[in-house]
Parts: structure tokens; C-alpha cells; sequence
């Protein structure tokens, strides 16, 4: 007797591993601009998407990154996870029910999260969905550095400096002040480009939650803990079209900001080398390879006038940016 006479129809097999879990909704993304292809079982996993990357247009013609977020009704609200990185491997790990793998390689990410961390799309978003889409586009199209950025005459001033040294809120005081908002805290540059062009994250802007201080338009705004378990207000920047903003520019030069009370408001140059050492020394590793990437697109801004920014008030470092952009 033929063998295939006796199965007449497909078998179903069991699928302990969740191989064939349906993913009924799709949609593409272009976080800063390139392609990510989104497959879920989730309705708040493509909202937290749109939420994350509605306003970026498809500009860059690659590869794309490609998503499988799965989501289960067990288990509790992730917790910070844990974020490890071998050659091509990435895990992240919350608990055994939110935890993500990805393959550097191929630029492919799966994750699996409990319907209580993806019905919170902060926490969704700023520990799985966001942070691997950037962790992905930094082995390949991007690199981050950590510093806002501000343009005024069509270029751009990096403003660069460790966490709390007031990059955010230096950032707005520039935008009300007539320059254009391209990014508060971290900005991008393009990998393998000389061009030293700028990419950030016009669209929103967080800050202390003692911003109301410096400007009393955010009396009121309600600062929550953000995942990283900061206390902080996040605004989004249509609240404000009468600022100006781009989501790339020219980078023209490169300050580090100083903010200390008792001292002298004043201008430093850096030598450009010393600079460039500085923004690696703060990135992280990631292999050999992608290192060497990120050093020669970071080294073009040797090209650039660096400058140490030392202020007290907001005043005086808005004087000193102003005479940097007439120079």
C-alpha cells in the first residue's frame, strides 16, 4: 500500500516552541526613517508601534528590521530587564514571560511579553519595542550618540554631556529662543557617513520633573516614573508649533556642557581629537566590527569646532550657543 494514501490530510502537530502561533496583524514602520516589518497577536503591540514611529516616513532603501512580538495572557508586568550581547546574539530578559532574542545578523527580533506589559505601551515600548529597534539599527545604519541637538543658520550644535547635565532643558531654552529642535538626549548619525548629518527625535521631549522652574509653560504637566524608574515629564512638541523643529540637520560643531553654580560663564575650545574620544569613550561595545564602524562615522567630526560649555543659568549659555552660530 502507498504510504501517502494513509494521511489524507495535514497532521496537526503540538507546537510546545509557539512556531506557529498566528500573527494576524502585520504593518511596516520606519523608525528614523527605515523599514521594520511588524507581525503580532496583539492590537496594542502595533498602537504602541504607531505611537513610537507614526511620524517617520520611509527615507532610506535597505534591508529591513523584521519583528515577531508575541503576546500571552500569563504573567505580570515586566520588570527592567536584563540586556546581554554576544557576537550576533542579543537577549533580553525580564522574567519568563516578557524576554526578547534577537539576531544582529540578519537584523530579526522575537519577543514575548505578558497582556499586562503590552496593554502598558510606555513600559512596552521603552523596554522591547523601541529599545530593540535602535539596538538593531546600530549594528548596521546608525550610530547613537548621547547628546541633544540644536540648529540655527542650517547647522547644527551637538550638545553633549553624562545624564542630568541639563542637555534636555538646554535643548528647549534654544528651540524658544528661535533655533530649530532636532533631538534632547540621544542623536543619531548615519554609519559609513562622512556627511556629518544629524538624525534625532524631534517629536517629543522629556524632562525633570522640576522643569516648571525654567519654564512656566509646563506648569502643570504631570511628571510620572518612567520605566528606567526616572521621575520625569514627557511633552510631545506639536504642543508647541510655534517651535521649530527637523528631524536632521548638518552637525557644525560639537559642545560639551558644564552646568555648575560659582563659575565663570565661558567658551573652551576642545581639540576635535579629544572630542571624538570622549563620545566613544561613552558608547557601548558591540564587537569588533560594529565598533570599527562607529569610530571611523564619529571620527568625521574631527572635521568640526568643539568647545567645553561651562554656565550657571540658562541665560548665559544661550549667549555663549548664540556666538558659537555667528562664527
Amino acid at each position: 500500500m502507498c504510504m501517502s494514501n494513509l494521511v489524507s490530510v495535514p497532521i496537526k502537530r503540538i507546537d510546545p516552541w509557539m512556531h506557529d502561533v498566528e500573527l494576524p496583524h502585520t504593518g511596516v514602520f520606519h523608525p528614523a526613517g527605515f523599514p521594520l516589518r511588524l507581525a503580532t497577536n496583539s492590537r496594542d503591540v502595533m498602537e504602541a508601534a504607531h505611537e513610537s514611529w507614526h511620524y517617520w516616513e520611509r527615507e532610506y532603501d535597505v534591508d529591513p528590521l523584521s519583528f515577531r512580538v508575541v503576546v500571552e495572557p500569563e504573567g505580570e508586568l515586566a520588570g527592567p530587564p536584563v540586556f546581554r550581547i554576544y557576537e550576533h546574539l542579543v537577549q533580553v530578559v525580564s522574567d519568563r514571560h516578557n524576554f526578547a532574542n534577537a539576531d544582529l545578523s540578519t537584523l530579526m527580533a522575537a519577543i514575548h511579553v505578558s497582556a499586562k506589559t503590552a496593554a502598558d505601551h510606555s513600559w512596552l515600548r521603552w523596554f522591547f519595542v523601541e529599545s530593540m529597534a535602535y539596538m538593531l539599527l546600530v549594528q548596521r545604519y546608525l550610530v547613537a550618540i548621547h547628546a541633544g541637538c540644536v540648529a540655527r543658520h542650517g547647522k547644527g550644535l551637538l550638545l553633549c554631556g553624562k545624564s542630568g547635565a541639563g542637555k534636555s532643558t538646554l535643548s528647549f531654552a534654544c528651540a524658544r529662543a528661535g533655533w530649530t529642535y532636532v533631538a534632547d538626549d540621544c542623536t543619531w548619525l548615519l554609519a559609513h557617513s562622512r556627511d556629518r548629518i544629524a538624525i534625532g527625535r524631534p517629536h517629543q521631549i522629556r524632562f525633570r520633573d522640576d522643569a516648571a522652574r525654567h519654564f512656566p509653560e509646563l506648569a502643570g504637566a504631570v511628571a510620572q516614573t518612567r520605566p528606567n524608574g526616572k521621575l520625569s515629564i514627557e511633552v510631545l512638541m506639536d504642543y508647541f508649533p510655534q517651535i521649530a523643529t527637523a528631524q536632521r540637520c548638518e552637525i557644525g560643531g560639537v559642545v560639551f556642557v558644564d552646568r555648575s553654580s560659582g563659575v565663570q560663564a565661558r567658551l573652551e575650545r576642545v581639540e576635535p581629537s579629544a572630542a571624538v574620544e570622549a563620545l566613544l569613550t561613552d558608547l557601548p561595545t558591540y564587537g569588533d566590527e560594529v565598533n570599527a564602524v562607529h569610530e571611523r562615522t564619529i571620527g568625521a567630526l574631527m572635521a568640526v569646532p568643539c568647545w567645553r560649555m561651562h554656565y550657571r543659568t540658562l541665560d548665559e549659555a544661550l549667549e555663549l550657543l548664540s556666538g558659537i552660530s555667528k562664527e
